[in-house]
């Protein structure tokens, strides 16, 4: 018999059995009666009646699909209705959207760096900024997590083109990068500041504007967001926020950009609904910090071990991967779902459970999932 070429691929499996690492994918029921605390929903619209009316609008008037990329077919009026009013609620001066968060991470790593720069990214980074180092044949160098001092440190002696890359709350733990330092570390060197900020937009800023707008740096000349339309807007795909000038040099360079087809109708016009609403009701925002907050003091009552959270996100340490897997079927066995990050995923090598608190979440829902998670959490 000739060698069989996928023999390395059930080697891999057995060795992820063997460490607790196997993932599959699980289809959600449309009326599941669970309580989700693992969704990247943050502001529960992805069921407002005033978004999936808008996505099934956009789709009878538009089509399915957007039919082509961005620059031949692909682009609609409502694209640039949504990467218009995207720009002016984040404050900046113009934007680009994709076909997903990954995509405009990648669009923006690669666009803006090359074999020419230094490109200087935070340790626990999200992997499509890491994927977009990688691709952009840039010199990377990985810092130590939220250290604006390293970030200055690499910058220094290095006087060509240089982009510092970071999240702006990590995903792992929900906890806020220094961006101001950050900012102040790149200026002194002449660098850009690229801010993935996916998990900031609608829960930080004012009425959700987001972590750039927080912190005033949104709209300066030297400083690139990225967003995704697929958490607190509910909807699907990604933007890159910032000068006009970077915008265009995408709408040029940007391989995840030229060469995609363009975010279907349906998703942009939920996605355009969802910010609308957001601006009518600010309060959304506060609301699901509120929610995070609540989740993590009775979390640290009940003396588990729980991140304190910078947003929407509430990270809970487990002892093992093991543990971790069994905590969660534990959790939703009681009719809780949440979310479960093991190695590869954690850069950090622990296991935890992830939470997502939703603005839409009532104080009583918050009071049993945390009843639920506290029964089931394993010895220490």
């Amino acid at each position: 018999m000739p060698h069989d070429p996928f023999d390395w691929i059930d080697e891999q499996a057995q060795a992820r059995r063997r460490a607790g690492l196997v993932r599959a994918l699980r289809p959600r029921a449309a009326d599941s009666p669970l309580l989700d605390l693992a969704s990247n929903d943050y502001l529960g619209l992805s069921r407002h009646p005033e978004v999936t009316s808008a996505a099934a609008h956009a789709a009878r008037r538009w089509g399915a699909g957007s039919t082509g990329s961005r620059l031949v077919t692909g682009t609609t009026e409502l694209h640039a209705e949504l990467e218009s009013e995207l720009a002016a609620f984040c404050g900046f001066e113009a934007a680009l959207v994709l076909s997903s968060g990954y995509a405009a991470n990648l669009a923006a790593v690669t666009a803006l760096s090359g074999r020419d720069t230094l490109v200087v990214s935070d340790a626990a980074n999200h992997a499509s900024l890491i994927d977009g180092c990688r691709l952009s044949r840039a010199e990377t160098a990985v810092v130590p997590h939220a250290d604006p001092g390293a970030v200055a440190k690499s910058l220094d002696g290095h006087d060509g083109r240089a982009v510092a890359v970071t999240d702006s709350i990590f995903s792992v733990d929900g906890d806020a990068a220094p961006l101001r330092e950050l900012a102040a570390a790149c200026r002194t060197h002449g660098a850009a500041l690229l801010v993935d900020d996916a998990h900031g937009l609608g829960v930080l800023g004012d009425g959700g504007r987001g972590a750039l707008y927080a912190t005033g740096l949104a709209g300066a000349p030297d400083v690139v967001a990225t967003v995704t339309l697929s958490k607190s807007l509910g909807s699907q795909g990604g933007a890159v926020l910032g000068p006009a000038r970077v915008i265009e040099h995408l709408v040029n360079t940007a391989r995840t950009f030229i060469f995609d087809t363009g975010l279907a109708p349906a998703a942009a016009g939920a996605a355009l609904a969802s910010l609308r609403l957001l601006a009518r009701e600010p309060e959304r925002a506060a609301r699901a910090r509120t929610v995070a907050s609540e989740v993590h003091r009775r979390l640290t009552e009940a003396r588990l071990t729980a991140v304190r959270p910078d947003a929407s996100v509430v990270s809970v340490r487990a002892p093992s991967p093991d543990a971790a897997v069994r905590w969660a079927a534990d959790c939703r066995a009681a009719g809780l779902v949440v979310g479960c990050f093991r190695p590869p995923s954690v850069p950090d090598g622990i296991s935890r459970l992830r939470l997502t608190a939703r603005a839409d979440l009532t104080d009583t829902q918050i009071e049993d999932a945390v009843a639920v998670i506290v029964a089931a959490a394993p010895a220490a």
